[in-house]
């Protein structure tokens, strides 16, 4: 018979790191989808793909709560367990936000999707891909220590660029767009997809910090 208390004090460091790095495969699975959602050429396919999206969404919940679970059940965690719930939380929020934007398109069905939308949803999965890239590398982040902290660096270049990106949108929406219902549905799409590069940013910082604490 297993002794569960005896368990408790086992470490289990392993379990986080491949727990993160499902959930970065999350991340990475839904930042291809939001490119597929913003080419789609018929509500069909926003239909279809928001479905896809949204399995997504819901395997990171479970992986959230996975994570949650086990920091209430472990004794010994390879950081303060605050660190791991906000860094896996912050994860969460970016699938949360791409899926946010799935939804809207398929919602809102806009008439025509503007060509920054692509270019954001681009730089989304780019963020999606360098946070895939520092997770690979969290559990021996005292040989990777460069590594991360080159993918955290560019996290902060993309949105950066996603800022400027949508600046740029809003000028040409409200310069161009004469119709008024058309306005709120791209603006609400488009900012959905800007914070998406922030809360990978945020990603970005939270791993910054833990490698500082730890190192």
């Amino acid at each position: 018979m297993k002794n569960s208390l005896f368990d408790r004090f086992k470490p289990k460091e392993n379990k986080f790191f491949l727990l993160l790095s499902e959930m970065s495969n999350v991340i990475l699975a839904a930042s291809n989808l939001i490119v597929e959602c913003v080419q789609s050429t018929s509500h069909e396919d926003a239909v279809e793909n928001y479905k896809k999206m949204k399995e997504q969404e819901r395997r990171g919940d479970k992986i959230q709560n996975q994570i949650f679970e086990e920091l209430n059940n472990t004794f010994i965690t390879p950081f303060d367990r605050e660190d791991i719930n906000q860094l896996s939380s912050t994860m969460d929020d970016v699938t949360d936000l791409l899926n946010s934007c799935a939804k809207r398109i398929m919602l809102y069905n806009p008439k025509v999707m503007p060509e920054a939308a692509k270019s954001l949803a681009i730089l989304a999965r780019d963020s999606a891909e360098c946070i895939f890239k520092a997770i690979a590398e969290l559990d021996d982040f005292k040989k990777s220590n460069n590594n991360i902290q080159s993918y955290c660096k560019e996290l902060g270049i993309i949105e950066a660029k996603s800022d400027d990106v949508y600046e740029h949108f809003l000028i040409d929406l409200f310069e161009n767009e004469t119709d008024a219902i058309e306005v709120i549905k791209l603006k609400d799409i488009l900012h959905e997809l800007e914070r998406t590069t922030d809360a990978a940013e945020t990603v970005g910082k939270i791993i910054k910090t833990i490698i500082i604490k730890y190192s």
